[in-house]
């Protein structure tokens, strides 16, 4: 029999407390959330689909979208070939769970946030501790306010040892005193946690949080030394990401049990820090979600909500006076934008006095349009090319071509491409998938689930579509035919958005072999 943990919480305060935890907690707690419909939770399902109509119309490329209201999914749906089964890199979204784990350790009594860094790394300290390194607190990492004089994080994760390179960095300012984003500093408080608790953050959080919320399958990237990167390199579920902001949302209390204190919860997502900026002509900063305050690893939004967030638009927003959460991932370069569309059309929905009846079935279709042009071209034979020498080592490729698409290979790495639809394979293809950061990748690079789709955009030339569903980010793979000639060129969907970027893979170049 399970008893109740209540007995063992203190919710007014965050005195240390000694914390049962069960491991066959798991097995009484529903592994989905409840389902209802907007209305029955007062809000208009217009709204719902105003937004995606929105989302669609603006061209901005989410991948799922979940809303709860009062604990329960009114509205959910996956953008083909992204799916309810399959995990989301997180970027930055990774961090509200690092600082959630911080907020276990500082229940247990293991840690304070008042506790000074350089206590936790006596072994990686420069020969000479500056007075503002001295300084320098768990809370100051937690509300991104290090004082470091540049953002440390691509210079750390080039090291063999993030941590000691941290720490080795001009601390230019009083800790505690100006916002400076900085994910290398929640990769600290990834690397105090384990030191601790001899456990990463994955395996330290999966008994406290994951396990009670019916929470499966998360991944999370590690640094050279085994160490969870903390700032990026989780990846979840899309439902996983909504348990946790009920979670958020019911202050630490889960199936009836206070997991985490209320007063952590209310202390971590509170205002801390001011970023610096100003009214803008184009926004004022009323209405710049990014200029609203930063708490313990999280932002505070426009009105009295919060939220989680990662780079290109994951997101996890709490709404507390609509007793709403609202989850997305995506990829996009405007993420306040993605952020104004939730205002202009989600929040005014909740609470509606009389919600009207709307047909949600269209969130069961919603699908990312696959590679456009002709299905088949003169230049369509099956051919295997030689290629010169290239940065990604790979020496022929080949094309085969039938009424279903094309299988393209380079080497042993094989991906087929639908025409008109997306086929689902993996393959460890070299410089695959595209990231933002480098830190937290495997030595030997790992398999990646790709979607891909493939047409002719003219006779000469063959687009490939390449999405790593299980990231944010595509590969646009053009092969261009001439004769006995093939070129090969590739454009992740990150430097696509970025006109000064360039993608570092130089183009294949081959010849048809006999």
């Amino acid at each position: 029999m399970i008893t109740s943990r209540r007995a063992f919480l203190r919710t007014a305060s965050l005195a240390p407390f000694s914390l049962w935890i069960p491991q066959v907690f798991a097995e009484e707690t529903s592994l989905q959330l409840a389902r209802s419909t907007p209305e029955a939770q007062g809000v208009a399902a217009k709204g719902i689909l105003d937004f995606i109509d929105a989302v669609e119309r603006e061209k901005f490329e989410l991948h799922s979208f979940m809303m709860l209201r009062h604990g329960k999914v009114i509205a959910e749906g996956w953008w083909k070939p992204y799916g309810p089964e399959f995990v989301h890199t997180m970027y930055s979204m990774s961090k509200s769970f690092t600082s959630t784990a911080v907020g276990f350790a500082v229940t247990e009594g293991k840690l304070n946030v008042e506790d000074k860094v350089v206590s936790f790394f006596a072994d990686d300290l420069p020969a000479t501790i500056s007075e503002n390194l001295a300084a320098m607190r768990v809370k100051d990492l937690l509300t991104m306010s290090t004082g470091h004089e540049k953002e440390p994080t691509q210079v750390c994760v080039k090291s063999e040892d993030w941590a000691r390179t941290f720490l080795a960095q001009n601390i230019a300012h009083k800790p505690g005193t100006q916002f400076m984003y900085n994910s290398v500093a929640t990769y600290m408080c990834s690397a105090i946690v384990q030191r601790l608790t001899h456990q990463t953050v994955l395996d330290y959080l999966t008994p406290r949080l994951l396990a009670p919320l019916g929470i499966k399958g998360m991944k999370w990237e590690t640094c050279p030394h085994g160490i969870n990167t903390g700032g990026w390199g989780l990846s979840i579920q899309t439902e996983g990401l909504a348990k946790f902001g009920q979670f958020l949302l019911q202050k630490g209390m889960w199936n009836g049990e206070q997991l985490l204190p209320a007063a952590w919860v209310e202390e971590a997502t509170r205002f801390h820090i001011q970023q610096p900026g100003g009214d803008k002509k184009d926004r004022p900063k009323a209405q710049n979600d990014w200029l609203q305050g930063y708490g313990y690893q999280f932002w505070r939004c426009q009105g009295s909500g919060f939220r989680g967030d990662g780079a290109f638009g994951q997101f996890t927003i709490v709404l507390p006076e609509q007793e709403a959460v609202i989850v997305m991932t995506s990829e996009n370069k405007n993420m306040q934008g993605q952020l104004d569309l939730v205002w202009k059309h989600l929040l005014p929905a909740i609470g509606s006095k009389e919600p009207q009846v709307a047909d949600l079935s269209r969130l069961k279709t919603l699908a990312l349009v696959p590679q456009q042009g002709s299905k088949t071209s003169p230049a369509a034979v099956s051919k295997k090319f030689k290629l010169e020498s290239n940065g990604l080592g790979l020496k022929e490729a080949s094309f085969g071509f039938d009424d279903n698409g094309c299988t393209f290979t380079a080497d042993n790495h094989t991906i087929t491409c639908g025409v008109g639809t997306w086929l689902r394979g993996v393959a460890t293809f070299p410089g695959t998938p595209p990231r933002l950061i480098s830190g937290g990748m495997p030595k030997q690079p790992a398999p990646s689930k790709i979607a891909a789709s493939t047409a002719w955009k003219d006779e000469r030339t063959l687009v490939m579509q390449w999405r790593y569903y299980e990231t944010p980010h595509s590969d646009v793979v053009t092969c261009v035919f001439d004769g006995d000639n093939v070129t090969i060129s590739f454009l992740n969907s990150i430097t696509a958005m970025n006109p000064k970027a360039k993608d570092v893979r130089v183009p294949l170049k081959g010849r048809a072999s006999v």
